[in-house]
C-alpha cells in the first residue's frame, strides 16, 4: 500500500523490499488481453443498460407504480425496506430524480433537514395526514445521508493535521498510549528506542503518523482506552516469535483502511444499519475497533510464512472486509 505507515517495515529489523515480486509473475500477455476485451464488454453492457434505465425504463416504470398504488417511489420504499437498504434506496431516488429539489435533498445539511423534508413532500404532495409516517422516515433518512458525509469530512479534517511535537496536546496523547499499553513500564525518555517495545519503527514515533496525521494517534487510544484489556492481549502476540509484527504500525495501517472505506463509501449499509441517526467519529472508532481485532485473529489464522507477506495477507484481510460490507444487513461491531 503505497504511502501508509507499515507498508516499509512492518517488524523490527524486518524491511519489507521485494514484497511486490512475491506476488507471483504477470499473467501472459494473451491472457491479459482477453481479460481486458472481456472487462471492457462488460462496462460497456453496464454502462448501456444504466443510460436506457436512467432516461427511459425507469420513468415509465415510476409511472405505472404511481398510477397502480397512487403513491410515490419514496413512499413505497418506506412501505418496503427497512435499515440500510432503506436509506440507500431513499438516496439513489433522490440522486438519480430529475427533480431539482429531489436531487438536492442528498446534499441537504443538518440544520435544513426539516425544511427540505417539507419541500420534498410539498414537491410529491405527500398528504401529511394521510401518510403520518413519511415526515419521520424521511428526516430519518437524510440525518443518516448528511451525516455520512459529513462524518468523512470530519475524518479527513483529523487525518489531514499532522503529528505536532511542539503541541502539548498531541505529546500527551502519545505519552497516554504508552502508559496504556505498558502501564507497569516507565518511558525513560520521549526520544528512546523503548517505542519499538509498543510497535513504533524508530526512536520517534511522530515519523509514523506522516501517512494518517493525529488520526492514526487517536485510533491508537481509543482503542487502548476502551479495549484495554483487547490491546494487552494483541499487544502481547504481536510479539510472537514467528508470527509477530508490529503493533502500533499494524494499527496505523488499519486507520488508512478504515478511512478508505469510509472515502470509497463501503461503510454506508454498515453504518447505516449500526446508527439508527447520524454517524459520528465514536462510531468511526468503533469500526477501527473492529479491524484492529478482527485482522489480529485473521492473522494468526492465516499464519503467513512471514512478516514480508504483510502486504499480501493486509491486502487479502481488506478484499474480507469489503465483501462483508456488501451486505445490505451487515453491522460490523466488535462482540467480546
Amino acid at each position: 500500500m503505497e504511502g501508509a505507515p507499515g507498508s516499509q517495515e512492518l517488524r523490527r529489523g524486518g524491511p519489507l523490499a521485494g514484497v511486490g515480486a512475491l506476488a507471483g509473475a504477470p499473467p501472459p500477455r494473451s491472457s491479459a488481453r482477453c481479460a481486458r476485451k472481456q472487462t471492457n464488454k462488460h462496462t460497456m453492457f453496464i454502462s448501456l443498460w444504466e443510460f436506457f434505465y436512467g432516461h427511459f425504463f425507469r420513468f415509465w416504470m415510476k409511472w405505472l407504480l404511481r398510477h397502480m398504488t397512487g403513491k410515490c417511489e419514496l413512499q413505497r420504499i418506506f412501505d418496503t425496506y427497512v435499515g440500510a437498504q432503506r436509506t440507500h434506496r431513499i438516496e439513489n431516488s433522490l440522486t438519480y430524480s430529475k427533480n431539482k429539489i429531489l436531487q438536492k435533498a442528498t446534499l441537504v445539511v443538518q440544520t435544513e433537514v426539516d425544511k427540505c423534508v417539507e419541500d420534498i413532500m410539498k414537491e410529491k404532495n405527500i398528504n401529511p395526514e394521510k401518510d403520518a409516517s413519511f415526515k419521520i422516515c424521511m428526516k430519518a433518512c437524510l440525518l443518516q445521508i448528511s451525516g455520512y458525509k459529513q462524518l468523512y469530512l470530519d475524518v479527513e479534517s483529523v487525518r489531514k493535521r499532522p503529528y505536532d511535537s511542539e503541541n502539548l496536546q498531541h505529546e500527551k496523547l502519545l505519552l497516554k498510549l504508552w502508559n496504556l499499553l505498558m502501564p507497569t513500564k516507565k518511558l525513560k525518555a520521549r526520544i528512546s528506542k523503548q517505542w519499538a517495545d509498543i510497535g513504533f519503527q524508530g526512536d520517534d514515533p511522530k515519523t509514523d503518523f506522516r501517512g494518517m496525521g493525529i488520526l492514526g494517534l487517536i485510533n491508537l487510544v481509543y482503542f487502548s482506552e476502551n479495549y484495554t484489556s483487547e490491546a494487552h492481549q494483541i499487544l502481547s502476540r504481536s510479539n510472537h516469535p514467528k508470527l509477530g509484527y508490529s503493533y502500533a504500525i499494524v494499527g496505523i495501517n488499519l486507520t488508512e483502511m478504515a478511512y478508505s472505506l469510509l472515502k470509497s463509501e463501503a461503510l454506508k449499509f454498515h453504518l447505516y444499519n449500526f446508527v439508527p441517526g447520524i454517524p459520528t467519529m465514536e462510531h468511526f472508532h468503533q469500526f477501527y475497533c473492529y479491524l484492529v481485532y478482527e485482522f489480529d485473529k485473521f492473522w494468526f489464522e492465516e499464519k503467513p510464512e512471514s512478516i514480508m507477506y504483510f502486504n499480501m495477507y493486509r491486502e487479502k484481510f481488506h478484499e474480507k472486509i469489503k465483501g462483508l460490507l456488501l451486505d445490505c444487513n451487515v453491522s460490523l461491531t466488535l462482540k467480546i
